[in-house]
């Protein structure tokens, strides 16, 4: 190989290793900002600190996300709010009884969210919307609504299709995100919902919320 074609060939391989470090920013920033939002809070987190976990330049962040706020809203898309459509095309295309598209919901919410680093986001939202009003609205615009309106459906779901007896289903969505919440606020707030002398199982747990929760709602067939 002559040498401008070997250095060619160097420069070549450089110049793609850095547009695929290029194109993993992104991913990485986020994965940088989620661990400090989970870890910090939003207000205590600093955008320089995310750069440096991250491993570039503030410079270089704000090309990317032009403020906190910015790079925040995105950590919500990636880690919750863009994957409604997904979870609205799994309860389209459910099969089965809507009792089971509740016990369902409840292990992958564990799965996928709850047994995540993203479960500290809504810890975060709780405990700090208060002060900051844009980002309580973007939230409560694309987590909290469209999360209602889902669990609103399979409810619907249910009744519709005589399983479920009539209720409101405006209210009856609390009664979903209840256990939810408080399986969160134990996890990352170093269990002080929970007594010392108890070791809460997470799966355990929801297993049993949701039984208890399917029957209270659950239509019971008459004995004859």
């Amino acid at each position: 190989m002559s040498i401008s074609r070997f250095i060619e060939t160097k420069v070549s391989g450089v110049r793609t290793r850095n547009e695929r470090r290029k194109d993993a920013r992104p991913g990485e920033l986020l994965d940088a900002a989620l661990d400090l939002f989970v870890e910090k809070g939003f207000a205590a987190t600093r955008s320089e600190e995310v750069a440096v976990r991250a491993g570039v330049s503030k410079g270089t962040l704000f090309l990317y996300f032009p403020s906190k706020e910015e790079l925040f809203k995105a950590v919500v898309r990636e880690n919750i709010s863009g994957r409604f459509t997904e979870w609205n095309s799994e309860f389209e295309n459910f099969q089965g009884s809507t009792a089971d598209m509740i016990r369902y919901c409840f292990r992958i919410w564990w799965e996928r969210v709850g047994n995540t680093k993203a479960s500290g986001i809504t810890k975060l939202m709780i405990s700090e919307a208060r002060n900051f009003p844009e980002i309580a609205e973007f939230y409560r615009s694309e987590v909290i609504n469209p999360g209602h309106e889902l669990i609103r459906r399979i409810l619907q779901r249910g009744i519709d299709s005589g399983e479920f007896r009539p209720m409101n289903v405006n209210y009856a969505v609390y009664s979903v995100l209840a256990p939810l919440m408080f399986l969160v606020m134990t996890k990352h707030s170093l269990g002080a919902c929970v007594s010392a002398d108890f070791e809460l199982d997470p799966e355990t747990y929801l297993n049993v919320q949701v039984e208890n929760l399917l029957g209270g709602i659950c239509v019971r067939e008459e004995k004859t």
